[in-house]
């Protein structure tokens, strides 16, 4: 299905070359000063940064459907953190896919054997970001993406993208419009979380661990969260260790404290442990798993993190799931009204039928496996190839159908780093991403809020949308009113 549908720009375009050379140089300086910015992937250095690429005029989006998604989060929080807390729920949805898929069998290794020892730690907290896209196919509604319980990255650049824009729309005379630009509070509600959960630890002299990569790209981001930590609670002392370094360091005390070099640990937030990549020998699983048999608070905890797999996600969309969790008619029908098509591939009847219409209808899905991160989803006729490769597969148990969204377009501009070119007004499309804190236990939920957003705005050529990965690029949403 060919994009035909546009949505209207902020402001008049095209900029005139010498106007535009002049913002594109004034913006650049401005995120690289404003830490805006990420390691170099051609050039790297410990030393150096590069802006992350961003979207210079920002993306429309309608004005309902961003508060609609605003105001479900909290919803979406209370259905994670009850899906997190269903033993029951989590084995069934995951039975086929642990079977062939090793990563995600090795995480449920984990859950089952915390369940069975018995959980030490109750309270888990939550940073959610629910991600959305615009279907043109369903009158300009929002569709669910994805729901990510591990590693919601970007809650630190998006906040910076806010005032570059409005600095962007202010250089070119349009400062009047910038009351259509959203407050991003997502880094101080994302560190509040954390400031919140190491509270409840209860002990002042306990650190919060940041679980990261052995390189980090990123590493703006991650820091954003580290200094707005200190900033929220300055005797909150932040650690940062691979899962590797873990290994090497970490231990249990007598009453199950995580201590790592001497240091206990009130909160442990993940920011690698999402793909295989990140364990590359058994002792970083063994990290993971002592880790989560430790008092520490975990974000995510093993079960949130099984929680947030696609194979979850497609069992909530099967008729009656969200009854389980959700009592409110309201809520239930809310959250339906966001979901896109989401089919298994288990070998059943209906899994059978899913399989006939990707092969039927290939450029109507996208092909999902249990990953994070990007990078990793089959689209177009590659559908078709990769499941005539599975069909008679159990692999195929690893992997979910999804209904292909179909945003509309937009024109701007996209600045990347490290070219001289003046950018082209080019086609593009966004995917909007809200935040949400969510800290409780089996029986409570003590917090529930939603806590900024960001948005990512791709060529409408790509497939994939990552701002790590070098695909997508740092927006602003600009509401709109669209009927």
């Amino acid at each position: 299905m060919s994009l035909t549908k546009y949505l209207p720009t902020a402001v008049p375009l095209p900029i005139t070359e010498e106007h535009l050379r002049e913002i594109v140089a004034k913006t650049k300086d401005w995120a690289l000063m404003h830490g805006a910015a990420m390691r170099s992937k051609k050039h790297f250095s410990e030393d150096g940064v590069v802006f992350a690429p961003f979207v210079l005029i920002p993306s429309c989006f309608p004005r309902s459907e961003f508060n609609k998604a605003v105001a479900l989060q909290p919803v979406l929080n209370e259905l994670m953190h009850r899906v997190a807390h269903d033993q029951l729920f989590l084995t069934d949805s995951l039975k086929e896919t642990i079977q062939v898929d090793e990563f995600t069998g090795n995480l449920f290794k984990i859950y089952e054997t915390v369940q069975n020892e018995g959980v030490t730690q109750r309270i888990s907290l939550g940073l959610l970001r629910s991600d959305y896209m615009v279907n043109t196919n369903t009158s300009n509604s929002i569709k669910q993406v994805e729901i990510n319980t591990i590693a919601s990255s970007f809650g630190g650049l998006s906040t910076r993208r806010t005032p570059s824009v409005r600095f962007v729309l202010q250089q070119l005379g349009y400062g009047d419009l910038n009351a259509n630009l959203p407050e991003n509070t997502a880094l101080e509600g994302l560190c509040g979380g954390m400031v919140e959960a190491w509270k409840i630890y209860g002990n002042e002299n306990a650190a919060i661990l940041f679980v990261v990569e052995e390189v980090t790209m990123n590493i703006c981001d991650q820091r954003f969260h580290e200094f707005e930590i200190y900033r929220q609670s300055p005797q909150t002392m932040v650690i940062r260790k691979t899962l590797t370094e873990i290994a090497n360091s970490a231990k249990l005390g007598t009453n199950n404290e995580l201590l790592i070099d001497g240091i206990q640990i009130a909160v442990v937030y993940f920011r690698a442990g999402y793909e295989p990549g990140h364990y590359p020998s058994k002792r970083e699983w063994d990290a993971r798993l002592l880790m989560e048999r430790s008092q520490a608070i975990k974000c995510p905890s093993i079960q949130y993190h099984l929680a947030g797999t696609k194979k979850v996600q497609q069992a909530l969309a099967r008729s009656g799931a969200l009854d389980l969790f959700l009592t409110e008619a309201k809520k239930i029908e809310a959250v339906k009204d966001i979901f896109t098509g989401l089919y298994s591939l288990d070998f059943d009847e209906f899994g059978n039928q899913a399989v006939q219409m990707a092969l039927d209808d290939p450029e109507r899905f996208i092909l999902k496996p249990q990953r994070e991160g990007g990078g990793n989803n089959i689209y177009g006729m590659d559908v078709r190839t990769a499941m005539l490769n599975m069909k008679d597969s159990k692999e195929r148990s690893a992997w979910i159908l999804m209904e292909r969204i179909h945003p509309p377009l937009s024109k701007t501009y996209i600045v990347r780093p490290e070219s001289e070119e003046v950018p082209d007004l080019v086609d593009v499309v966004s995917e909007l991403g809200i935040y949400g804190v969510v800290i409780g236990d089996s029986q409570k939920i003590i917090v529930n809020r939603n806590a900024g957003h960001m948005l990512r705005t791709k060529l409408s050529s790509s497939d994939e949308g990552g701002v790590a990965a070098g695909s997508g690029a740092l927006d602003s949403p600009f509401l709109v009113d669209i009927n």
